[in-house]
């Protein structure tokens, strides 16, 4: 089953939802689609495009919006999906100031890391080995993050997320 993004009145992103549920709000006249996704579907007396993005007819007062959760996914997307120690994909996390240690597992000491970095460094501190961080790892900001950190991203999405914090994912 695919996904459709959600955008408010004003193009804030505000979550995703599925094509089923996108297609349920265009009908009812509560969405309008933004962009199709491509796919048609077909039924008796005719046939229809599911939606990639809709908009919300009607602004939706979100009440005030926590910090961005903690998860893997969603540091993987921070950095891009490399390890900040030597550039390969990344496969794992690793804690900059090891929990061993009294690192904490928070967004400043979490960082993505390849395996053989993570299995090098180990419990070590960055000083022992003489390594560096590429940049400095950061809480994320941003609307756009919400979504970026829950699944898999559509590319027809970005133009409706990079004004709302997700440009640095996707460089």
């Amino acid at each position: 089953m695919n996904r459709s993004l959600v955008l408010n009145a004003t193009y804030e992103p505000l979550g995703v939802v599925t094509d089923r549920r996108a297609l349920i709000l265009v009908l009812n006249n509560r969405a309008t689609m933004v962009e199709a996704s491509g796919t048609v579907l077909h039924f008796a007396h005719g046939q229809i495009e599911l939606p990639s993005v809709i908009r919300l007819n009607k602004f939706v007062k979100i009440p005030y919006r926590h910090a961005v959760p903690l998860s893997r996914r969603a540091i993987f997307a921070r950095d891009g999906g490399r390890c900040v120690y030597c550039t390969a994909p990344a496969t794992s996390i690793d804690h900059v100031i090891p929990r061993s240690r009294g690192g904490g597992h928070n967004w400043e000491n979490v960082v993505s890391a390849c395996h053989k970095c993570n299995h090098v460094k180990a419990d070590k501190p960055l000083k022992e080995l003489g390594w560096r961080l590429r940049t400095l790892p950061r809480e994320p900001v941003g609307a756009a993050w919400r979504i970026l950190g829950t699944g898999r991203t559509e590319n027809r999405w970005l133009p409706y997320l990079e004004p709302f914090g997700v440009a640095a994912a996707t460089a």
